[in-house]
């Protein structure tokens, strides 16, 4: 009797599953090869961009990207590396409101494969003869309201 109270008390419960994650596309570049070298005196400019994509797949899943960008340049825009890593990962969003799906999606999926796709662009960068590049955290939650405001300014030109 008490495990079917607990069952039905947990039963509309929010959840949020990932069911795989994966390494769709990775690039990296080191265009000058041995003779590129990071010297202390000389630290690199670094360049990170980062973008996150979704799309439904059905009522409860969602595949989502985490798109990461990086380059090094020293001076006169001589480039080091450039390390290119869309991460992905399918989630099952259950017992979430309609309108708390899509933050849900872009804000906390990322948040989850993000870990991993730091790990990824470290090993490659240190792989590729660099020292290791580790990425400062990402507020996904300020890139969602940029992107909402992106979103608004391009509807309402004025």
């Amino acid at each position: 009797m008490n495990d079917t109270n607990e069952s039905a008390g947990t039963a509309g419960a929010p959840a949020l599953n990932v069911i795989s994650q994966f390494i769709r596309d990775l690039s990296f570049e080191n265009p000058r090869g041995g003779g590129a070298v990071i010297r202390p005196d000389q630290p690199p400019a670094l360049n990170v961009q980062v973008n996150v994509n979704a799309k439904p797949l059905s009522d409860t899943d969602y595949e989502v990207d985490l798109i990461i960008e990086a380059k090094a340049e020293i001076a006169n825009n001589t480039a080091l590396f450039a390390i290119e890593l869309q991460y992905g990962g399918v989630f099952r969003i259950l017992n979430v409101p309609k309108d708390q799906v899509h933050p849900v999606v872009l804000i906390e999926c990322p948040r989850l494969l993000f870990p991993f796709a730091r790990q990824i662009i470290a090993d490659t960068v240190r792989n590729g003869g660099f020292p290791p590049l580790l990425l400062d955290p990402v507020d996904f939650s300020a890139l969602y309201r940029q992107r909402l405001q992106e979103q608004q300014a391009a509807q309402n030109p004025n």
